[in-house]
């Protein structure tokens, strides 16, 4: 489950059709989750609390409304209310027709009612590689006491109590500012918590809502982890050191989390079927009163407005709460507008690779070298033997189904005892791989499709296999054609497992997979915010899933390498609680700045980093920022910050309603004065982003105002340098911030100019310059990208 499919992106007006009009809904008697954003203050003083308000307002509308139905919806739940919210939101969920959902839009108070959605989970070295040496005498790890009091909360599929990765050797007492508890279930004692591991939880009301009873057979009613992908996030963002650390003999060394002293409180939401946004958003609301400093949300879902998400809504409360929150952006890259998780409060992470990789190269008969990459980890192909390859989609009565190795698609006849060529899509890369080995195959060969490009996943197979790009599938199927037209010819290979490679370049690569932009909903804030390790991590795996996650395999390993954008996202969790713990004065919106304004954009070659799906440099829309820098993200001089009323400011210049932005922030809006003062890109980001209309026009321009905190020397003196995108011009007034102490604030505005291009209609281009503020120490990089469109 660690990466996901491609999660289609929704359209506002698409989505506002799952609230339509009772009579073009034929199914309008059956009940669906809706989450109920309230006005805390319009509860009536006849009710002692919000929840018998609610219990009471339930009971009036189901008793009132749509009576006509009752013999054919099933009956409500006990207590009516899946769940309450009272701290990053106001409000309830609970199971309505889409008729009582409409009803429930008239009742005093009522701000929202808002279709439940389902999301997906975006599914060491990489310390190492971000710089974080545990050796040096001073640094982030040291400044930070590895982050010792901070709390991060990785809401996901639970966790695996027992690792060595969750061991509370050493740690000091709990953080007294803590609030939250060990609720115990199935397999899961109070006790399983200690001072590392401080809290866990478990929300399936909405899942259960939905789904009816779990099943116990197969899922915990506790904090405990049958899936996997929890316990491993979890550890990224704050495993312990442990030695010694590997997945099948690979990746052998010490397996460590970002901030390996932080606490960690596990809130399980993520279940068999996925993750039901009424679950999140409790997971949300008691992550926040239980006292948490960062939340590490690993899972997506489609693009809707702001007002209508219900992760952008408890993440809203979460920072207003001073609560930096990390989300990945997905895993439908590599084509654009793919990104998720877009909400400009939300720190969206992209996925890369290190300077670490698994080859397993494909040798055909005709002496030709493939490069591949596996963790298979069981006995080895015969040395120096070729082995007879066959392509699956050649050998089945359904040459779709056996190219795709679905399950039952290959003959056994065709297949025993043969090298078996299989196309990447719609059953899992591990799942292939079983399937050739029930019907006999020694082993098998992965080939991307056109849309996966050349970047590789290594995985822990249940046979000897191997991954290839899409231009060596080519070539593979060609060899195969090429010998089955000799009459005494049979195309044979065999797989070469090469062990762990370290010291690999280039890195870092933006990887295939990873999700990119334009943001969907609002192009003006450019997402992905910034890149991380997300190809390839080494982290903690529990004892109840084999590594390939697959349930036949009995396999059992204490580490586990994944691969996603759900692997990218705690590393940026685990560096934003070191931060926090080095400058606990500075906001999430401070922190965010720092990793941004400090990223880097080139390799360990010093080129531009490449784009894995094509081998070609990759963008702005691929890795946003940049690759975090952790070192220099601790000091990066200025920060570009932000207020409440800059998010209402920015909401009001989306053109969203009063009520619309009050069922965001809890705030009442007066939109006049933001409308007047400037525009949608004017919100104070760490990136610069305009999207011109051209309508025939030569020349545009506008205008970015931002305001910078010096949180470095008290007197220092920084200078603007621009690289201008080709065919823009780009002033900054003043090009000069003389700052004479720490804490200040100074404006600044950046002027952009640009020629029109030639496109066709409904088309549109993309380009990119920088702007870096430098006073000699530090250097503050902001992006600034132009894209212009032609209407259609």
């Amino acid at each position: 489950m660690a990466i996901s499919s491609n999660l289609p992106l929704l359209p506002a007006a698409l989505f506002l059709l799952l609230l339509p009009t009772p009579s073009v809904l034929a199914t309008e008697r059956e009940l669906k989750t809706f989450i109920v954003r309230v006005r805390p203050d319009a509860k009536p003083s006849i009710f002692p609390t919000h929840q018998h308000w609610y219990e009471s307002s339930l009971t009036s509308l189901l008793s009132s409304h749509d009576s006509s139905a009752a013999t054919a919806t099933p009956p409500p739940p006990p207590s009516l209310l899946l769940h309450t919210y009272s701290t990053v939101v106001h409000g309830f969920s609970a199971q309505l027709t889409v008729s009582q959902a409409h009803a429930l839009h008239s009742f005093p108070g009522i701000l929202a009612v808002i279709p439940e959605q389902v999301r997906q989970l975006h599914t060491t070295r990489s310390p190492q590689f971000l710089g974080l040496k545990t050796s040096d005498s001073a640094g982030l790890l040291k400044e930070s006491d590895f982050g010792s009091d901070l709390v991060i909360a990785v809401i996901d599929t639970g966790i695996w109590p027992e690792r060595k990765s969750f061991d509370d050797r050493d740690l000091g007492p709990v953080p007294p500012k803590w609030k939250g508890a060990c609720v115990p279930g199935r397999d899961f004692l109070a006790t399983s918590c200690n001072r590392k591991l401080i809290g866990a939880r478990y929300f399936s009301n909405g899942y259960e809502a939905t789904n009816g009873k779990m099943n116990e057979t197969t899922e915990y009613r506790s904090p405990r982890d049958s899936d996997g992908h929890g316990t491993h996030t979890a550890s990224i963002a704050a495993g312990r050191y442990v030695f010694p650390a590997s997945t099948l003999g690979y990746a052998r060394g010490v397996a460590a989390g970002m901030a390996p002293k932080a606490r960690l409180a596990a809130y399980k939401v993520c279940w068999n079927s996925g993750c039901y946004d009424s679950d999140i958003l409790a997971a949300f609301d008691a992550a926040v009163a239980d006292g948490v400093d960062v939340i590490s949300l690993s899972v997506g879902g489609v693009v809707v407005p702001y007002y209508l998400d219900a992760i952008a809504i408890g993440a809203f409360g979460a920072w207003e709460a001073g609560v930096f929150v990390s989300a990945s952006a997905g895993n439908g890259g590599p084509g654009g507008l793919t990104v998720t998780n877009v909400a400009p409060w939300v720190t969206t992470v992209a996925a890369g690779t290190i300077d670490r990789d698994f080859p397993a190269e494909v040798k055909l008969g005709n002496g030709k070298v493939i490069p591949g990459t596996s963790l298979y980890g069981g006995p080895a192909l015969a040395p120096h033997k070729l082995y007879p390859l066959i392509y699956a989609g050649s050998e089945g009565s359904d040459g779709y189904s056996s190219s795709l190795c679905l399950e039952n698609s290959l003959d056994p006849k065709a297949v025993e005892g043969k090298l078996v060529l299989c196309d990447r899509g719609i059953n899992s890369r591990a799942s292939k791989g079983e399937v050739v080995k029930k019907a006999g195959g020694i082993g098998m060969i992965l080939a991307n499709g056109v849309f996966d490009g050349e970047g590789l996943v290594a995985d822990c197979h249940v046979l000897p296999a191997t991954a290839v790009g899409a231009s060596s599938g080519d070539e593979i199927r060609k060899y195969i054609l090429s010998e089955s037209k000799k009459s005494s010819a049979t195309a044979t290979a065999t797989i070469m497992f090469r062990g762990t490679r370290l010291n690999v370049s280039p890195a870092p690569v933006v990887a295939s997979f990873s999700a990119r932009g334009p943001n969907p909903e609002t192009p003006e804030i450019l997402k992905p915010d910034l890149i991380a390790p997300g190809l390839n991590i080494l982290a903690a795996w529990p004892d109840g899933v084999g590594p390939s996650g697959l349930p036949s395999d009995k396999r059992r390993t204490e580490f586990n390498i994944l691969s996603g954008t759900s692997m990218a996202c705690p590393h940026v969790s685990g560096l934003a609680a070191l931060l926090k713990a080095a400058h606990p004065e500075w906001s999430p919106a401070a922190i965010r700045s720092a990793l941004m304004t400090t990223a880097y954009t080139v390799d360990n070659r010093g080129e531009t980093m490449l784009d894995e799906s094509s081998g070609n440099s990759s963008t702005v829309m691929d890795y946003g920022a940049g690759h975090v820098h952790p070192q220099k993200a601790m000091d990066p001089g200025l920060v570009f910050d932000l207020t409440t009323y800059d998010y209402v400011d920015f909401l009001c210049n989306s053109n969203y309603t009063v009520k619309n932005i009050q069922a965001i922030t809890r705030k009442k809006a007066d939109c006049s004065g933001a409308k007047r003062a400037g525009h949608i890109g004017n919100l104070n980001y760490p990136s610069l982003s305009v999207v011109f209309q051209q309508y025939g026009r030569h020349k545009m321009s506008t205008h970015f105002i931002r305001t910078v905190t010096n949180v470095g020397d008290a007197n220092s003196v920084y200078k603007a340098a621009v690289t201008p995108a080709a065919g823009t011009s780009v002033t900054v007034q003043p090009d000069k911030l003389t700052f004479r102490r720490a804490g200040q604030k100074l404006n600044f505005l950046v002027r952009v100019e640009a020629e029109a291009v030639k496109l066709s209609p409904g088309s549109s281009s993309l380009k990119s310059g920088s702007l870096v503020w430098s006073d000699g120490k530090h250097s503050v990089r902001s992006p600034i990208v132009v894209t212009m469109q032609q209407p259609l």
